[in-house]
């Protein structure tokens, strides 16, 4: 689907380095980009596929996720409007295939810039081109952070931590969460039911309420000596 001004409108709002093209890439960029709607629930690229472009959100969320031999799930990062997908753009930059699982976690309209529009903006328009090295930055903090607390902090400390904030409810089933962390269920169940002994969480078919986040951060702290 082409893009009509409102599309173009919310993409320049979101996307601000997109505004002010030069005539012959804005009119490149009217002519390939297209529209995208993407359902919740929707697989947009897994492990092997090669990549057909760029998304851009507009509305919605993309979890990006890795999922071991054993089939457990880690969160790596979630893609949202003025946002970009380092995965999409790692297998763009390499013409390689996908590494990694999206997702569409809520109903996504983006607008998808085929493989030689994106690489045209990169080279000819470096707003875009300082868009997208700056969200290779800052998604390569986010992973180094998911790599510290996995390999160097307990599952119950990172979990106390999370949920304290999302006090004061969290809507979730516990694989779900298992998911966040690259555990199992049984494991986070187990935790759960820790927090709810020491009166930290209610755990019910509804979700997860807070009962104490001080006390959440407080156990999110790793003890000393």
């Amino acid at each position: 689907m082409a893009l009509d001004p409102t599309d173009l409108s919310r993409l320049s709002a979101a996307y601000p380095s997109l505004s002010g093209l030069p005539p012959s890439l804005g009119a490149a960029f009217a002519a390939d980009a297209r529209v995208i709607d993407l359902p919740a629930g929707l697989v947009v690229f897994q492990p092997g596929q090669s990549c057909p472009g760029l998304p851009l959100l507009l509305e919605g969320q993309i979890k990006v996720s890795q999922t071991s031999s054993n089939g457990r799930q880690l969160v790596l990062y979630r893609v949202r409007p003025g946002e970009t997908c380092v995965v999409s753009t790692g297998c763009l930059l390499e013409s390689s295939t996908y590494s990694a699982l999206g997702e569409v976690e809520r109903p996504t309209r983006a607008v998808a810039l085929p493989p030689l529009l994106f690489r045209r903006l990169l080279d000819e328009h470096a707003p875009f081109r300082a868009l997208v090295f700056g969200q290779f930055s800052r998604r390569l903090q986010t992973l180094m952070a998911v790599v510290d607390d996995v390999a160097f902090h307990r599952l119950d400390e990172r979990m106390a931590g999370w949920l304290s904030e999302r006090a004061p409810r969290v809507v979730m089933t516990h694989q779900a969460i298992a998911d966040e962390f690259g555990s199992a269920r049984e494991v986070v169940t187990r935790v759960l039911r820790q927090f709810v002994e020491e009166g930290l969480v209610d755990v019910s078919r509804d979700g997860i309420v807070v009962l104490n986040a001080a006390g959440l951060r407080r156990r999110a702290q790793p003890p000393s000596g």
